[in-house]
C-alpha cells in the first residue's frame, strides 16, 4: 500500500508538471493580418489552426518552435491547438489586428491579361495555377528557414502585399506578394537557403518564376523574371543568384514579385526578415476545456 501511495504521488506530480508546462508558450511577432509569427516553447509536435484558412497543421521543431502565417483576411481571433504525442491538447486564442490595404488602379495592361477569354489563355492559366499550387502544398522536413532571410533585390516598393489592384477598371484578387521595382537584368538573390521546388517558364500571370522550399511548408516565390539561373532540385544558399529581374507575364514594367507562403497561406514576405528578432510575449491557454486568456 505504501508503495502504491508513493507511486500515486510521484505520478500525480509528473502529470501536474506536464499540464503546467503545456499551458504557457511564447508568441513572437506582430499579431496582425498578413504577418508571420513564431510560437516558442510549444510542448507539442504540431499546432492545428482551425479558422485562419481552412484547418491547417503546422509542425513543431525539436525545440518546440512553430511558424504560423496569418492570412490576409484572418479573423479577429485565431484559435489553435497544441497537439503533443499524448492526449494533453492545449487550446489557445489570440487577437489579430486588422491590416491596412491600399487600392491601386493600373491602366494600360494588355486586356487579354486582365479578362482572358480564349480557350488557350484559360488552359495556360489552369496549368500555371495547378503547378504552383502543387508545389505550395508540399511540406518537407528541411530546416533551412532557421538560417534567416534577406531581401532578394534592392529597389523601390511598387506594390505591397494585401493591396487590391484594379486593372483597366476590373477589380482583381488582393496582391499576394510584394513588388520591388528594379532595372531589367538586375540579379535576384535567394532570400533564404533551400531547395528549388519549381522553375516555371512563360506562365500567363507570373511569367518566368522560381519557387524555393525552405522546409515545414514555407516557400518563397520570385516572379516576372527575365530568366532563371537555377533548375529544379538545386540547393541554393541564402544570397545566391537565382535569376534576373524582368517583366514577363502580367507586368507593365521590370520588377520582382516577391512572395511568401506557409502551408498555402500567403503572407507579407518582409516579415521573414526579422525572424530572429521578433518581440515575444507569453500567453496561457486552456487544457481540457479551461478558458484561454492572455497574460
Amino acid at each position: 500500500m505504501r508503495f502504491k501511495a508513493i507511486c500515486l504521488i510521484v505520478c500525480s506530480f509528473f502529470v501536474i508538471t506536464r499540464i503546467a508546462n503545456a499551458e504557457s508558450i511564447e508568441i513572437c511577432g506582430e499579431l496582425k493580418q498578413g504577418e508571420l509569427i513564431l510560437l516558442k516553447n510549444v510542448p507539442a509536435i504540431r499546432v492545428e489552426v482551425a479558422n485562419n484558412r481552412d484547418r491547417k497543421s503546422y509542425k513543431a521543431d525539436k525545440n518546440g518552435t512553430v511558424m504560423l502565417a496569418l492570412h490576409r483576411d484572418a479573423p479577429e481571433k485565431i484559435l489553435f491547438d497544441a497537439v503533443p504525442l499524448d492526449d494533453y491538447v492545449t487550446h489557445y486564442e489570440v487577437d489579430v489586428a486588422p491590416g491596412i490595404w491600399d487600392i491601386q488602379k493600373i491602366d494600360g495592361v494588355e486586356q487579354s491579361k486582365v479578362t482572358p477569354v480564349s480557350a488557350e489563355d484559360l488552359a495556360e492559366i489552369y496549368k500555371e495555377q495547378s503547378e504552383i499550387s502543387r508545389v505550395l502544398r508540399l511540406s518537407s522536413n528541411y530546416e533551412y528557414w532557421k538560417e534567416g532571410f534577406v531581401l532578394p533585390v534592392k529597389g523601390r516598393i511598387s506594390g505591397n502585399f494585401g493591396n487590391q489592384r484594379i486593372f483597366n477598371g476590373t477589380p482583381k484578387n488582393p496582391h499576394s506578394g510584394t513588388d520591388i521595382a528594379a532595372p531589367e537584368g538586375v540579379k535576384v538573390k535567394a532570400s533564404g537557403s533551400g531547395k528549388v521546388a519549381l522553375v516555371g517558364q512563360n506562365y500567363f500571370y507570373t511569367g518566368n518564376v522560381v519557387i524555393i522550399d525552405h522546409g515545414y511548408g514555407l516557400h518563397t516565390i520570385y516572379a516576372h523574371l527575365k530568366e532563371a539561373k537555377v533548375k529544379e532540385g538545386d540547393f541554393v544558399a541564402k544570397g545566391e543568384v537565382i535569376g534576373l529581374v524582368g517583366k514577363t507575364g502580367r507586368a507593365t514594367g521590370p520588377h520582382l514579385h516577391w512572395g511568401a507562403s506557409l502551408k498555402e497561406v500567403r503572407f507579407r514576405p518582409h516579415s521573414l526578415l526579422n525572424m530572429k528578432a521578433k518581440q515575444c510575449r507569453k500567453i496561457s491557454g486552456k487544457w481540457m476545456g479551461e478558458e484561454a486568456e492572455n497574460e
